[in-house]
């Protein structure tokens, strides 16, 4: 199964006027992974990159009848408990048409997160990141994914290996020609 899947990790929060570019890169990437054999997708069930990620792929397969399968990994159970009417609401709509929900771990503990996105990049060849900067959550995942081999795919403006290095105050936005 972990050669035909693909991770996503991103950050909780997309600037302001950017979640319609970032929206289509990750339509652009999957797109693009489904196109080599990848079939399913893995998503962390957060606020921000997360259901971006994976509502994009819903309208893949419901309004372009792409075949995916859409796997919510969650921390634990009760993660969402602190979170508000609205961002509840669009993560029900998640779950309940995602093919399969699993949980790292049933309590909050320190180490739920981090579990979540290694058990997510130790099931995938490739993980999709948007990743920005050096420190926190998101960043660490893309190191982990780098460091086990699995190819990262940052749809940020970053370069995710120079970023990964360190240099992110010397890092440069990547620019297209």
């Amino acid at each position: 199964m972990r050669e035909k899947t693909c991770c996503f990790t991103g950050h909780r929060n997309i600037p302001k006027g950017e979640e319609a570019a970032v929206r289509a890169r990750v339509r652009e990437e999957a797109l693009r992974q489904m196109e080599r054999g990848i079939d399913t997708f893995l998503v962390g069930g957060a606020v921000g990159f997360d259901m971006l990620a994976a509502e994009t792929l819903l309208e893949l397969r419901e309004r372009e009848g792409k075949s995916l399968r859409l796997i919510s990994v969650l921390p634990f159970q009760g993660w969402r408990d602190k979170w508000g009417s609205a961002e509840k609401d669009r993560e029900d709509r998640i779950l309940e048409k995602s093919d399969e929900i699993s949980f790292s771990r049933l309590k909050n503990c320190r180490q739920c997160y981090l579990d979540r996105d290694r058990k997510m990049v130790d099931g995938s060849c490739v993980c999709i990141a948007y990743c920005s900067r050096f420190g926190g959550g998101t960043a660490y995942t893309v190191r982990y994914a780098m460091k086990q081999g699995v190819e990262v795919i940052n749809i940020a403006d970053w370069d995710a290996e120079q970023l990964m290095k360190g240099a992110a105050k010397k890092a440069k936005p990547v620019t297209e020609n």
